[in-house]
């Protein structure tokens, strides 16, 4: 059983509330196609989600960290890293600590894209309409 913030309780693989899976769907499509749209950096979701855990997590993050949060294989995350790299959202620097490690930093570039895709997801929110009163009292510390 999983544990979901917004709707309580849910097996897994079981249903979401309708409304409020509906809601959501609604707004991811619209921060997708508004992120699709924008001039800058086209990223894939697991691009995306390597990204969002190294802003808005506050340990720092590794290879190896990233690849084990995600699920995913080390070459995987490399090939994300590369990607964010090409835009300037992350840079990678050897943990002098252990050599061989190699640790994900941010940057200031990679700040303003945080600040761009919370204005996105914020306005694509606002665009699916009417949020679920069953989310307001779970979310309205994110908008307050």
């Amino acid at each position: 059983m999983l544990l979901c913030p917004l709707s309580g309780p849910v097996q897994e693989g079981g249903p979401l509330n309708d409304e409020i899976g509906d809601w959501m769907a609604e707004a991811l499509l619209r921060a997708i196609a508004a992120l699709v749209r924008r001039e800058g950096a086209d990223l894939s979701a697991r691009q995306i989600g390597v990204f969002l855990i190294c802003y808005l997590e506050d340990e720092a993050q590794t290879v190896r960290g990233l690849a084990a949060k995600l699920d995913i294989s080390s070459t995987a995350i490399c090939r994300a890293l590369n990607r964010l790299s090409e835009f300037d959202l992350v840079r990678r620097r050897t943990d002098p600590l252990d050599r061989r490690s190699v640790l994900v930093q941010r940057t200031t570039i990679g700040a303003g894209f945080l600040r761009d895709l919370k204005r996105i997801l914020a306005d694509a929110a606002n665009e699916a309409g009417s949020m679920p009163v069953q989310m307001r009292s779970s979310v309205a510390w994110a908008v307050s």
